[in-house]
């Protein structure tokens, strides 16, 4: 294979670009910087808003590892053989375990004037924590949008999840229960079983997990004494690991002490609601559908910008095949000139990308109702999105070149 028309080519695209028009130049390389953007920023957003929520979930709710009691038990058998297991283990960070029961909170029972009056109720779980891990792992005392965090001494006080409350969750439907009238500093009801005791509510909780802001959080000395829970057996552990460990490899420890018949025992990813990873799915299909809409745009915009250049070119094309000039240099040429485009667009788009719109909303997170949106985008992900972009202009370039050129010489050249 000769590479001489290659060559050829080559030094005609670089002459023709020399010789545009600079203002044009500089559309086409915005367009293919703002289409490259549309491609991965778009996805990127999609999926960062429920990136967001699973990372909020693994932070703030199951940490690296999560173990819980199986269904058909009341709490995690032998907690204290695992705790003795992940404390003497040196890939454990930090663990915070809890205690959980089913109850609901029940406020406006004293302004009754009659037995038949209904009082306000929500349910939720009642998440017994020591205050002091639980902040260490989570850092649920810097969640508190109203009031203030348990201290390790309170008695009788509560934080609700703000998903219990109108005021945080106008949602007023049949299945819904929330708290139209409670807040910081109202006297409640807790009905735990059999048990009633009157609590005051301390502050309320917004995390944007959903596991969390529906809890009723109090001291776990407290909660267990209600439940008459003196075994000290948890209903959940959190595991935070050190940076690079494999959740699995704990994990699998676990399972080999046999830990796993009397205890469910979950990596952070396999802990993950389905929904969640089903609207990731979604988001990313309708990401990369809206991105093709972009790309089908520049496509149309190369091949308009090559067809009109060759053609205004048609004479100098005539000229060029007529002194023997390889019809294929000539294509070649188009090729190479929207290469540049697509390059110097795309070169663009990742500096700006990586440089700037990345770190600032990782930095700012889109405040959405149910997560903290980023940008989740991933060098392999850009760099197939980048491949994508190049191939297509290139064709869109080349299709008009090639039009142009199979045209008779001497009709180019007469300019017919």
């Amino acid at each position: 294979m000769s590479f001489v028309p290659i060559r050829v080519g080559f030094f005609l695209a670089i002459r023709q670009i020399k010789h545009a028009s600079l203002w044009t130049t500089i559309l086409i390389m915005f367009v293919m910087t703002l289409t490259f953007l549309n491609l991965v920023v778009i996805n990127g957003v999609l999926v960062g808003l429920m990136q967001g929520a699973v990372t909020a979930e693994k932070n703030k709710y199951t940490g690296d590892l999560i173990i819980s009691n199986l269904n058909q038990k009341a709490y995690i058998e032998n907690t204290s053989g695992i705790l003795n297991i992940l404390n003497g283990l040196p890939q454990v960070s930090l663990l915070s375990g809890r205690y959980l029961a089913g109850g609901t909170v029940e406020s406006g029972y004293k302004t009754k004037t009659r037995d038949s009056d209904v009082t306000e109720s929500a349910g939720g779980v009642i998440a017994g924590i020591d205050p002091v891990k639980e902040n260490n792992f989570s850092g649920i005392g810097g969640l508190m949008i109203e009031g203030s965090y348990l201290a390790p001494d309170d008695y009788d006080k509560i934080l609700l999840g703000a998903d219990l409350l109108y005021k945080y969750t106008p949602i007023d439907t049949p299945g819904l229960k929330n708290l139209k009238t409670a807040g910081v500093g109202s006297l409640v009801r807790l009905h735990i079983g059999s048990t009633t005791r009157e609590v005051l509510i301390k502050g309320i909780v917004k995390s944007k997990v959903g596991e969390l802001d529906q809890r009723i959080f109090m001291v776990d000395s407290q909660l267990r004494s209600i439940i008459g829970r003196d075994d000290l057996n948890l209903n959940e552990i959190s595991v935070v690991l050190k940076p690079g460990v494999d959740p699995l490899f704990v994990k699998n420890i676990l399972v080999k002490n046999g830990f796993d018949q009397g205890a469910k025992i979950q990596t952070y990813l396999e802990a993950q609601p389905k929904f969640l990873k089903d609207i990731a799915q979604t988001f990313s299909l309708l990401g990369n559908m809206l991105g093709s809409i972009g790309l089908v745009v520049a496509s149309i915009t190369i091949f308009i910008v090559i067809f009109v250049n060759a053609i205004t070119r048609r004479k100098f094309i005539g000229i060029l095949k007529g002194i023997g000039i390889d019809s294929r240099a000539i294509e070649y040429s188009y090729i190479f000139q929207s290469i540049f485009y697509a390059l110097s667009g795309t070169g663009l788009g990742v500096l700006f990308l990586y440089g700037f719109l990345v770190p600032y909303v990782n930095a700012h997170p889109i405040n959405f109702p149910f997560s903290d949106g980023i940008i989740y985008v991933t060098v392999a992900g850009t760099s197939i999105r980048v491949i994508i972009l190049l191939i297509t202009t290139v064709v869109a370039g080349y299709i008009p070149a090639r039009i142009i050129v199979k045209r008779n010489t001497l009709d180019a050249i007469l300019g017919r």
